[in-house]
């Protein structure tokens, strides 16, 4: 009986494996590794690609935006940016920042800044970390404490906000430890937002108001590997890719882990490049690109 089990369990292992690497080889390009494209950087964040053909990324000490053009390399782009991290774009096509020093703002084209937010009632905001922005032209953004003196700190809460021209700033939820990164589903009925204290992602129902509803766990991502669930976006067909513990974490939108890709410790994604298959992938002190078979989703 013993050694029925022994060939009965070798015989499922082994007809496990090739289902095992067809799902996980289906969002990473064949044979793709990651490429360094950019380095000497103190801490990038917040990347974002351009449809003209070029990556913008966050330098947080550097307090700058860097551009990264194919072929030509790195150059800096704005500076100050407000150590910015988190970037976007919205309908209009205007850079929006997510900045350290306590805003959110849009950038003009002298380089300077149009503030959309920096309070919540009356009190400063944290600072500001990722944001993603709505067809409809709403920006939702996390604000945990990372950037924000003690001295300085006024909130007693990390927050999740969502923040439109005529309504203004709304809060959408006060109990996260550490939010973090964030992004909407391709149809825009679910959030998701992580937290870096617990390693995990949080999905909420988007109701037709904007508020959210029915939060839950989405994802877990538990590894003794560096790294935490920072930054996060989602693929042409609802798949949601994170940084964790040990690199990339892709998950399916029923949450569902993928693939998890070995890579050095990563901050924040962005689609972009040919085809939109490229994910790049910012890391403290440089950024990398990976090709990759799905297609990414853009928010703006």
């Amino acid at each position: 009986m013993d050694s029925y089990r022994q060939l009965l369990t070798a015989i499922l292992f082994f007809l496990l494996i090739p289902a095992f690497t067809v799902s996980a080889q289906q969002m990473v390009a064949e044979d793709a590794e990651p490429v360094k494209i950019s380095e000497g950087h103190e801490f990038t964040e917040g990347p974002v690609w351009h449809p003209s053909g070029y990556l913008l990324f966050s330098d947080i000490p550097e307090n700058t935006v860097f551009k990264w053009v194919p072929d030509e390399g790195s150059t800096e782009y704005i500076k100050p940016s407000g150590h910015s991290n988190g970037l976007t774009y919205d309908q209009e096509g205007r850079l929006v920042l997510a900045q350290h020093v306590g805003a959110v703002s849009k950038a003009n084209e002298d380089g300077s800044f149009e503030v959309l937010v920096n309070s919540y009632n009356g009190k400063r905001l944290n600072s500001p970390n990722d944001l993603v922005v709505s067809s409809g032209g709403a920006i939702y953004f996390t604000d945990p404490p990372y950037g924000v003196n003690k001295e300085d700190k006024e909130l007693d809460f990390q927050g999740v906000y969502r923040y439109t021209e005529d309504e203004g700033l709304k809060l959408l939820s006060s109990d996260f430890d550490r939010p973090n990164g964030i992004a909407l589903s391709p149809d825009e009925k679910k959030l998701y937002v992580n937290d870096s204290r617990h390693n995990h992602i949080r999905v909420f129902q988007v109701k037709e108001d904007g508020f959210l509803d029915k939060g839950r766990v989405f994802a877990e991502m538990e590894s003794d590997e560096p790294g935490a669930a920072d930054g996060m976006k989602v693929d042409a067909k609802g798949n949601v890719y994170s940084t964790g513990p040990g690199g990339l974490w892709i998950f399916s939108p029923e949450g569902k882990l993928i693939q998890q890709v070995n890579t050095p410790r990563l901050t924040n994604l962005a689609w972009g490049g040919k085809k939109d298959k490229t994910l790049f992938m910012t890391s403290p002190k440089a950024v990398y690109k990976l090709n990759m078979k799905s297609k990414g989703h853009f928010s703006y």
